[in-house]
């Protein structure tokens, strides 16, 4: 399975936090699935690290080395990704939630999450 991580899920991840949900650590862990990361989630980690919001305790090159060290797999953010957030009915007005929910649908990834607003997107999208 191809799978996209959540900005949180990927943070707990990271930084192997007792919060990270079992299922999700099953599912990283797994040797078959294919783990990716998006743009957007440094890009989100950036912004509250620098804002010193205490949920963010890594900045955005740190998340970007500790996502190699990891071995997931970048998925930047494409024209076509930006574009198909246009088609997303309004369930969520982050706009970080909504371009992962377009990268996992264009993809087609799926996409961790801990968000439970984000499974009105459908089958792209797995509460963990």
């Amino acid at each position: 399975m191809n799978i996209l991580l959540d900005t949180h899920i990927a943070l707990w991840a990271l930084i192997d936090s007792p919060r990270l949900p079992v299922k999700a650590r099953e599912l990283i862990l797994h040797v078959s699935n294919q783990v990716y990361f998006s743009a957007a989630t440094v890009w989100e980690i950036a912004i509250k690290h620098r804002l010193a919001r205490e949920d963010m305790p890594i900045s955005g090159k740190e998340a970007e080395q500790l996502f190699g060290e990891a071995g997931y797999w970048e998925l930047p953010i494409t024209a076509a990704h930006a574009a198909a957030t246009e088609a997303l009915p309004p369930h969520h007005n982050d706009p970080f939630d909504r371009i992962l929910v377009a990268q996992a649908i264009s993809e087609p990834l799926r996409l961790l999450t801990h968000d439970s607003i984000l499974l009105r997107y459908g089958d792209a999208v797995d509460l963990v």
